[in-house]
């Protein structure tokens, strides 16, 4: 039987430092995320409002159901308060409490697309306070990204998705760039590093047909039409 040499005994054990390292510099990220998280909730169910990460850009939340809350995210961004703010669910079961009628094409895009990159606009619920949507519709989306699900878990409701920038500025792909944009402006950012997905989410209308992009982002429009065209010779 060979022996290992001391110099690969010595290599090997540097190796093995080094991932010991990591492995515990991994596990430090993630308590301090895991604190951010539950201080961003915190936040969230006091009224303030809070940066975060989503599979998109960041987005700037509060509680939706909180007017004042949702006011402030409209200060905050200088926004014009006839331009409605989308709302990120957790959860597909959660719809209902924001819309209807959904259409079965909706349903159809939310199974497809959800949790991703693609805002559905609906028609609201008539028991929508107009803080929340002036208009007859409301435009929801449900995320895919670990940190925003966490937030809008632990708050129970649903959020404000808002880009986190002053409208008319380039959306923030990380945390640095969202503090140079709002810097004072908010109670928290919680810090989940880049968005991965380097684009808004696209803004689909479904509440006419055929259904109508009202902002061009992640998800491409032959993607759209593919999913509409499947639905369609389905029927």
């Amino acid at each position: 039987m060979t022996e290992t040499s001391p110099a690969l005994r010595t290599q090997k054990k540097r190796t093995s430092d080094r991932r010991e390292h990591r492995a515990i510099l991994a596990m430090r990220k993630m308590t301090h995320l895991q604190r951010e998280i539950e201080k961003g909730v915190r936040i969230l169910q006091k009224g303030g409002v809070i940066a975060f990460p989503t599979d998109t850009v960041y987005g700037l939340g509060s509680d939706a159901f909180n007017p004042r809350a949702v006011e402030r995210v409209y200060e905050i961004k200088n926004r014009p308060r006839d331009q409605g703010l989308p709302l990120l669910v957790a959860d597909v079961e959660q719809l209902p409490t924001l819309a209807e009628p959904i259409s079965e094409f909706a349903w159809f895009l939310a199974r497809r697309f959800w949790p991703g990159g693609l805002t559905l606009v609906l028609s609201r619920r008539d028991s929508l306070t107009h803080h929340l949507a002036s208009g007859p519709t409301i435009a929801v989306r449900v995320p895919n990204h670990p940190v925003c699900l966490a937030l809008i878990r632990g708050l129970g409701k649903p959020v404000t998705g808002t880009s986190a920038n002053v409208s008319g500025q380039p959306a923030a792909l990380t945390a640095n760039e969202v503090e140079q944009q709002l810097r004072g402006r908010i109670d928290l950012i919680v810090n989940g590093g880049k968005c991965p997905g380097g684009k808004e989410s696209t803004i689909l209308d479904v509440t006419c047909e055929p259904p109508t992009i009202l902002r061009h982002g992640i998800i491409p429009p032959h993607e759209i039409d593919k999913a509409y065209n499947e639905y369609v010779e389905a029927k």
